[in-house]
């Protein structure tokens, strides 16, 4: 890093004095690769952006200095009229910097030169139309293996599926379909793919509209996943995000607001994780989130960053949203409304920290229970239809809305749930905190924390819904830890994980949270490890263990192993 930092501060300093006419553009095209060169160093976290700025400025003083030493030490030499005489920097000085310079930049700064040609178009004024300027294409394909092992001492017909009982109208006809219980005893393995497909466009300086398409199951809101075995039938397709969002820009760069509205990314902050996304607690990194969300920013000290468009160090924010759920006539609409202040901080020895306080509260998701004299379906109301969940997981706290039978004969009645909806209510406090550590640079080290509580669980009234005592497993957590390259864009970058998790019964919505650890819902504890292999440019392969187990109940371990091949374009 020191010889980095003398090697730049001389070929900056060299380049701010006065040259010969026929070196000028030489000398000024070689400060420019020079600043790509520190800003390709910021990018790949080998040093901070407030470290090149002090850069770039100390070798300006020490520049000046030169400049002032040189004049004064002119000044003394009386100079003939007739004569000019310029300042000379030895061939060989210019040389050595250059061959310096270069072995530094080598591909990184061809490759923003080549692209930057491509995007600007050099020697091909109007070779397109203005408006195809305003778009940009952007995807990603992934190919994995994932192999699913149970444990021995599982036991068979031991956790209902929920989700398949609703569908099928019932117990008992799910049972008949042989849909009524969770896969306990039998290993499986599967070939799945993801295809993503999105498209940005500005439609001014400060608004642009986004629509991204992707693979998946449409019931399935916590995967992109298309399961290979399809007997030659085709892939559904569908959109995954389409958003409006507004970009405030003050007049440093500094990104200080950001509205965005229609189906949108998560806009909350979620902790450190791999080159993939963050902690799944509370939200699968595949979730899209449809309603409104706004984000506040404010830098905390000035800056003449190299990077203000986009660095947000040193800075607090404030970001809020609202989310319908679902939407029903003549019946209260469900809702997810949230609130989050986090705080980011970079510091001199290139660390950083990010953390964040959050709370999101769930409008209208519990079960209405039918309470006519019956209790079966066909006697529902709008209200109890509707409180039905259109997506479940598994193991959150369950109710029976509706029984099975008809009202107006006995002998259908079988006194067995037919629908069923969520117990508790949620009201859910997140907290979530990252610490990077650059003290390997260009590795760094990355310690990661998750913790949600829903303060919504009532024990005596979910006790009563479920008709037995349950008990408020209203906890969840999670802390890994990260090492290597902060990103696996290029050959030979990498980087490995590891992280324990505990998610508590009813600490979290069983539907939106993590899909693939003990494949999806709550009441689990256990760990996960991987690694991020870079193989070329934009091509990376990833493999991660997830080991898991039910926190309450019978026996039910599973093991998944996912051996993935990603690009992106």
């Amino acid at each position: 890093m020191a010889n980095k930092k003398r090697l730049m501060a001389l070929a900056l300093s060299g380049l701010i004095g006065t040259a010969q006419a026929g070196e000028k553009e030489e000398l000024l095209k070689l400060r420019n690769t020079t600043t790509n060169l520190i800003k390709q160093l910021v990018k790949q976290g080998v040093i901070t952006d407030k470290m090149a700025n002090e850069m770039i400025k100390q070798a300006e003083v020490d520049a000046e200095q030169q400049v002032a030493q040189a004049k004064a030490a002119g000044a003394k030499e009386a100079v003939p009229a007739d004569e000019v005489r310029v300042a000379y920097v030895p061939d060989f000085v210019k040389d050595e910097i250059r061959q310096q310079v270069r072995s530094e930049l080598r591909e990184e700064v061809v490759g923003d030169v080549m692209q930057k040609a491509k995007n600007e178009q050099w020697g091909l004024p109007n070779a397109l139309p203005e408006w195809t300027k305003r778009f940009k294409l952007s995807g990603d394909i992934r190919l994995r293996s994932q192999h699913e092992y149970m444990a021995q001492d599982n036991i068979a017909d031991s956790y209902v599926n929920y989700q398949a009982l609703n569908d099928a109208g019932g117990f008992t006809n799910a049972q008949d379909n042989f849909t009524l219980y969770q896969n306990t005893t039998h290993d499986r393995q599967r070939f799945r793919e993801r295809l993503r497909l999105g498209i940005d466009a500005s439609i001014t300086d400060s608004v642009k509209a986004g629509v991204r398409l992707a693979t998946g199951n449409q019931r399935d809101p916590v995967s992109t996943n298309q399961t290979l075995a399809n007997f030659g039938n085709r892939y559904e397709f569908t959109v995954d995000r389409a958003y409006l969002q507004y970009d405030g820009v003050d007049d440093n760069k500094f990104k200080w607001l950001t509205l965005s509205g229609g189906r949108i990314k998560n806009p909350w902050y979620t902790g450190g994780g791999e080159f993939s996304g963050g902690s799944e607690l509370v939200w699968d990194t595949d979730l899209s989130f449809e309603g409104f969300a706004g984000t506040v920013r404010q830098r905390l000290g000035g800056s003449d960053s190299l990077l203000e468009n986009t660095d947000h160090s040193d800075s607090v924010f404030i970001t809020a949203g609202a989310f319908p759920l679902q939407e029903t006539a003549f019946s209260s609409d469900k809702w997810l409304f949230g609130g989050q202040v986090g705080l980011e901080l970079g510091f001199d020895n290139q660390d950083s920290l990010k953390i964040a306080g959050a709370y999101f509260d769930y409008v209208n998701v519990e079960a209405s229970q039918n309470t006519s004299l019956t209790g079966t379906c066909d006697n529902n109301t709008v209200t109890n239809n509707a409180s039905r969940p259109s997506f479940l997981q598994g193991g959150n706290s369950y109710a029976t809305i509706c029984a099975e039978g008809n009202r107006n004969d006995l002998a259908s009645r079988t006194g067995l749930p037919a629908m069923v909806g969520l117990a508790s209510d949620f009201n859910i406090v997140n907290i979530n905190a990252s610490y990077d550590m650059a003290v390997f640079a260009p590795y760094h080290l990355r310690f990661s924390g998750d913790y949600a509580e829903n303060i919504g669980f009532d024990y005596a009234a979910v006790s009563a819904k479920v008709g037995q005592l349950v008990d408020d497993k209203t906890n969840a957590w999670q802390f890994r830890a990260d090492f290597g390259w902060p990103k696996v864009e290029v050959a030979g970058n990498w980087n490995v994980f590891a992280a324990y998790k505990y998610v508590g019964r009813d600490a979290v919505l069983d539907a939106f949270t993590d899909s693939d650890f003990h494949l999806g819902g709550t009441n689990v504890k256990g760990w996960f490890v991987g690694g991020n292999y870079g193989l070329m440019k934009n091509v990376w392969l990833t493999g991660r263990w997830l080991s898991a187990d039910m926190i309450s109940g019978p026996p039910w371990g599973i093991d998944v192993l996912q051996m993935d091949i990603n690009t992106q374009f």
